[in-house]
């Protein structure tokens, strides 16, 4: 099932319309996935850790699809996470070029347009942990990298707790 890094992208295109208060279009259709070459997304959390933290062995990566948005400048890459061909979650991150923004506001904005979502402590920005529509849990982190402002989520199955993803995220965050 591919319903994780639609996921991942919806919560990048939700911060943009929670912070700018306009509609969002239909995302454009995802790039093709290809093994993750050198400093990719897929570079920023390995897929053995991902298999530790859902005590699961085997786990593969490829690189997820792409998302771009004209009305905020989000740049989203994302990786996916395998165990054989079924979905193990995929990690996302959205550079905002060009843009001025608060990594706390960011996380907040999600917290605001995600019914149910906690704060998770340990990130210096503040995190979110929450469950959607699609029964697919995601936790999320921003932070200023190289003086632009990028959002960092995880997004895996419903029985994934914010305990399983917190070294996941803190892993790619503070290699970002």
């Amino acid at each position: 099932m591919r319903v994780y890094p639609v996921a991942l992208l919806l919560t990048a295109a939700a911060l943009t319309a929670c912070s700018s208060g306009e509609q969002q279009a239909a995302p454009p259709k995802p790039s093709s996935t290809t093994p993750a070459p050198p400093g990719s997304t897929c570079s920023l959390l390995s897929a053995s850790e991902v298999g530790n933290a859902i005590k699961i062995p085997g786990v593969t990566s490829k690189v997820g699809p792409n998302q771009e948005n004209a009305a905020n400048g989000g740049k989203a890459t994302s990786c996916e996470y395998l165990v054989g061909d079924k979905q193990a979650g995929a990690l996302a991150v959205t550079r905002y070029e060009g843009r001025q923004a608060d990594p706390a506001e960011m996380v907040a904005a999600i917290k605001k347009a995600k019914p149910g979502a906690v704060d998770v402590p340990g990130f210096a920005n503040g995190a979110v942990y929450y469950i959607d529509e699609q029964k697919t849990a995601t936790l999320a982190t921003a932070k200023i990298a190289k003086g632009v402002p990028v959002l960092v989520n995880y997004t895996g199955p419903v029985k994934m707790t914010q305990q399983m993803m917190v070294p996941l995220v803190k892993t790619a965050v503070t290699a970002v």
